[in-house]
């Protein structure tokens, strides 16, 4: 499979990031994944190479070249010089940059960041630590949600102050009355957590699904309660959700066979109605989200997700992600 461009560049960065030395041409080309690729000759290496090299320079990046004391010239990127210098920020803009920075987390460039510098460590190159390079590990996420719903609840957080919003359900929409005490992700989405005034209960919320938030009241009335931790609430949350649930695929003829050995059961069915594509529809006990859903998208076109809605919104919105990727790569 080809390496997009975006992803390529990606890689190439976080490598020269992690390494105080300066990293050879021939390593690049044996250890970062674009360029080495099945199929790719030296010749294109050396092209795709400079013309990245050029685009890092034009978006700012420095780049620098140098020697090693072995004499073997290389690139790298001092992390002092492509750091940001100060920056003052106001409560709001604090928040949003919170949300934003959790894209660090995403499995993916976590995934990158790991691997480069593992292969770098075993290659004998001396790596920076996490917090030269300005990485931080922690629970990976997919996504940052609902940017405005996550930095209006970020600021609610922030200042003790209970929130109200609107929850979509399949059943509709109903106001809550919230006392936030965190915002956790888990399995790529987002969740707040808190006292549900309404019910007079802890109460954990998809905020993919809360729209409409406005904090209320004096601010410091809210305070997360003593030895609560907050993840293990979101994660006992999700799993009760998960539990016992199912979903119904249906798959082409002969097709999806990742699917069918997943399935509890299958039966005769066309999509759409009578007329429609023969099939099977499966019934698949959601075990993992995230595993299910990649398996759904493995197998394209030949599996069509019916329920859950938040299931089939979720494939929908990966399959919209990849076509977004594949147009700008």
């Amino acid at each position: 499979m080809v390496t997009s461009k975006n992803e390529r560049i990606v890689n190439l960065v976080v490598c020269l990031m992690s390494t105080r030395q300066f990293v050879t041409a021939s390593y690049l080309r044996q250890n970062v994944q674009g360029y080495n690729d099945p199929g790719q000759s030296d010749d294109t290496f050396k092209r795709m190479l400079e013309r990245d090299k050029a685009e890092l320079r034009e978006m700012g990046i420095p780049l620098e070249t140098g020697r090693n004391p072995d004499t073997s010239e290389g690139y790298r990127i001092d992390p002092e010089q492509y750091a940001l210098p100060d920056i003052t920020l106001d409560r709001s803009e604090a928040a949003a940059v919170a949300a934003a920075a959790a894209v660090w987390h995403e499995p993916s460039v976590a995934a990158i960041f790991q691997t480069a510098v593992l292969k770098l460590q075993a290659a004998g190159i001396e790596v920076a630590s996490d917090d030269e390079i300005g990485i931080t590990h922690g629970g990976s996420t997919r996504s940052v949600g609902d940017e405005r719903a996550i930095t209006a609840l970020l600021s609610a957080i922030d200042v003790g102050r209970p929130v109200t919003f609107t929850h979509r359900t399949t059943r509709g929409r109903k106001t809550r009355t919230l006392e936030p005490w965190g915002i956790v992700a888990n399995g790529g989405r987002w969740y707040v957590t808190g006292h549900d005034r309404d019910r007079d209960d802890t109460r954990t919320f998809r905020i993919s699904r809360v729209v409409d938030v406005k904090a209320f009241g004096d601010a410091g009335s809210v305070q997360r309660p003593a030895g609560v931790d907050v993840r293990t609430i979101v994660d006992a949350a999700v799993e009760r959700a998960d539990d016992g649930a199912v979903a119904k695929i249906w798959v082409a003829a002969g097709r999806a066979h990742g699917l069918r050995r997943a399935a509890l059961s299958a039966e005769p069915h066309r999509l759409g109605g009578p007329d429609g594509e023969a099939g099977d529809l499966l019934t698949v006990a959601i075990a993992s989200r995230s595993g299910l859903r990649r398996i759904i998208l493995s197998a394209g076109a030949d599996a069509v997700v019916l329920e859950p809605e938040e299931l089939r919104d979720d494939v929908i919105a990966d399959l919209d992600r990849l076509i977004a990727a594949e147009v700008t790569a």
